[in-house]
């Protein structure tokens, strides 16, 4: 009865073996070898008791929680060198036993959060060689206890979870060489005290923040775990902030250093600790004084130069740190954005420029010039705010503000970005002492105020936007009656227009020059073509007065009958031939002969030229010419 049996269980481990794959079963422990099969996918009929499973070099390209279901026994999972470009959210939920994790040599390019969910116990991840370029920062949360060995290298990271690798406490080597990482934050390695091999090699590094693990390094004796630092193939910035790292000595490195220029190229060891220096911060420029009216937008500039690049900061007139709120933005660079001033924001700025060096400062006073609101009609206080006076425009130029037949304000001649702005005297009133023009945009709704002399009835607005639909109002500021008394204000009318959409260039223009252009070009070739005619016309008349001889007639005898032969006559002397004379047929009919005709020629071309180009100047594009009462704005 034993030959049977022993056939029976051979058949029921075949069955459970899938076909390509070649199953091994040694000390009760069943591995599952599929590697180099040719698989586009993990097979369906492995046996859930397996313990091993080896699918390398195969074709598969996704995974998902039906491929490993049920196999809670799995302790060594392979699937390097795949073309796995995507993990399903729980692909691996059910392997709470899994210890090592192999993913090398695929194409994976994001990890979620849900990716790597299920492996509570494991200990060994490797991703390497894939093209990963974000993880989420849940993406570890699952083994953040138990994971000993975390190989990122040779993917495209600029940036990985900090957070969640400084929470690994049990884990012993990190690789995250051959990637794009510029920065490392402070402090990321702090709480990893079993760490024994950091490799940064071949990233982006200019400069490493001092962090205590890296001590560990130095001296073998002071801790179970001496730390294996590598950061070579990195763009080192040798100046102080570096000359923590160089007091580490470790002499058999090969790192360089990538800057200042003095350093480039020198082992980054054999840099004396004396030529690690910083330049002090120095404010290169910065606006010195500013004027603004209230309810405009303030920007105060400051530029420092220093090795490392400076840290900017402003503080405001009542010394404190300016920060980022809804009306006020500090940026990197060293600018100071006010949105909408007011009062209250008049004073003195400090700028400050600090880094490891030490620190500059610059003052920029701000001033801020209050509009002459108040008087009759105004808000409590005897000054209306903005939002006021914006509000009575719109009303006023929805025609609820005014009882008049005709607008008192009209906006004429209204182009893509300019409008005249023209009022009448109005009716006798109070003296003016000046006019306060208020205007905004559908495309922005801060009010633009334009401070007009109480002599001018016209004033044109520029810089506007092209499309869009503007308030108006004008204001009449009349002078205080006594010391103690607010400036007061009336408003005069109000008006709303659009401006022309944005229009090209101008074409008439263009399409002239490009006449004339052509017009002396053509010239230019009929001058060379009459040119050459000619010279080949002089070249042949020269020819053929050299080769006609005048005959000489001597030694003439005629034949007679025998009677006397006839006294020959007396001819006249013949005068030598005439010299052949240049040919007039292509004279320009200038009296002075044939002589140039050439430079006559040219000379009639350029003058055509010339008169074209005195077209065009008459006929180029011309501007809407504005009254000589008008008032154009100017540019603040």
């Amino acid at each position: 009865m034993a030959p049977p049996l022993l056939l029976l269980l051979l058949a029921s481990g075949a069955a459970a073996c899938p076909l390509p794959c070649v199953c091994q079963n040694l000390s009760e422990s069943l591995s599952t070898l599929c590697a180099h099969r040719g698989l586009l996918f993990v097979p369906p009929n492995v046996d859930r008791r397996t313990v091993e499973l080896r699918l390398a070099d195969n074709f598969i390209q996704a995974l998902g929680p039906p491929d490993f279901r049920n196999m809670t026994g799995l302790v060594d999972l392979t699937l390097s060198r795949n073309a796995i470009t995507r993990i399903g959210a729980r692909a691996f939920g059910d392997l709470e036993s899994l210890r090592s994790l192999h993913l090398d040599g695929n194409r994976l390019v994001e990890l979620g959060t849900g990716s790597l969910r299920g492996p509570v116990n494991l200990q060994h991840l490797i991703l390497s060689g894939n093209q990963l370029g974000r993880i989420s920062p849940g993406a570890f949360d699952d083994f953040l206890d138990s994971l000993e060995d975390l190989d990122l290298s040779y993917n495209n990271l600029r940036q990985v979870p900090w957070a969640g690798i400084g929470a690994m406490p049990a884990l012993h080597t990190l690789n995250l060489d051959h990637n794009l990482i510029d920065a490392l934050p402070p402090g990321a390695f702090a709480q990893l005290s079993q760490l024994s091999r950091l490799d940064l090699t071949s990233n982006r590094l200019a400069t490493l923040a001092p962090d205590p693990l890296f001590s560990r390094g130095r001296d073998a004796e002071a801790s179970p775990a001496p730390l294996v630092l590598s950061f070579s193939g990195n763009p080192l910035h040798c100046n102080c902030e570096l000359l923590w790292l160089r007091r580490l000595a470790r002499p058999d490195d090969l790192e360089t250093c990538a800057s200042p220029p003095g350093l480039a190229g020198r082992y980054f060891w054999a840099v004396p600790e004396g030529e690690f220096s910083c330049e002090p911060p120095l404010i290169a420029r910065h606006t010195q004084r500013l004027w603004v009216l209230e309810g405009q937008r303030a920007t105060l500039r400051c530029r420092a130069l220093g090795d490392p690049a400076p840290t900017m900061h402003w503080v405001g007139p009542d010394d404190r740190l300016v920060g980022n709120s809804s009306r006020a933005r500090a940026f990197p660079n060293g600018t100071l954005e006010i949105g909408v001033t007011g009062s209250g924001d008049a004073g003195g700025y400090t700028c400050i420029a600090t880094n490891p060096a030490g620190e500059a400062t610059a003052r920029v006073e701000l001033r801020v010039l209050a509009l002459p609101h108040g008087g009759n009609g105004s808000a409590e206080g005897g000054r209306p705010g903005p939002s006021d006076i914006a509000a009575s425009a719109r009303t006023a130029a929805e025609g609820e503000g005014t009882l008049e037949s005709e607008p008192a304000v009209q906006v004429t001649e209204v182009t893509a970005t300019s409008g005249l702005v023209s009022w009448g005297p109005g009716r006798p009133a109070d003296p003016v002492w000046m006019f306060q023009i208020q205007y905004n945009s559908s495309e922005d709704e801060t009010l633009i105020y334009r401070i007009v002399p109480a002599s001018s009835h016209h004033f044109l607005l520029k810089h506007l936007v092209p499309g869009a639909d503007y308030d108006l109002c004008l204001l009449a500021l009349s002078p205080a009656a006594g010391p103690s008394d607010l400036t007061a204000t009336r408003l005069l009318g109000c008006a709303r227009f659009s401006t022309l959409p944005a229009a090209p260039l101008c074409h008439a223009l263009q399409a002239h020059v490009l006449g004339g252009t052509l017009t002396v070009a053509v010239g230019g070739v009929l001058v060379a073509a009459l040119l050459v005619f000619t010279v080949a016309l002089l070249v042949r008349g020269r020819g053929a007065g050299n080769g006609r001889l005048p005959l000489k007639l001597s030694h003439v005898q005629s034949q007679t009958n025998g009677g006397p032969s006839p006294t020959p006559k007396a001819h006249p002397p013949r005068s030598p031939p005439p010299r052949p004379q240049r040919s007039c047929s292509l004279d320009l009919g200038d009296a002075g002969g044939c002589y140039g005709y050439a430079r006559r020629l040219g000379g009639a071309w350029a003058r055509r030229s010339h008169s074209v180009h005195g077209g065009l100047l008459g006929a180029g594009c011309r501007g809407v010419g504005g009254s000589t009462e008008q008032l154009e704005e100017s540019v603040v």
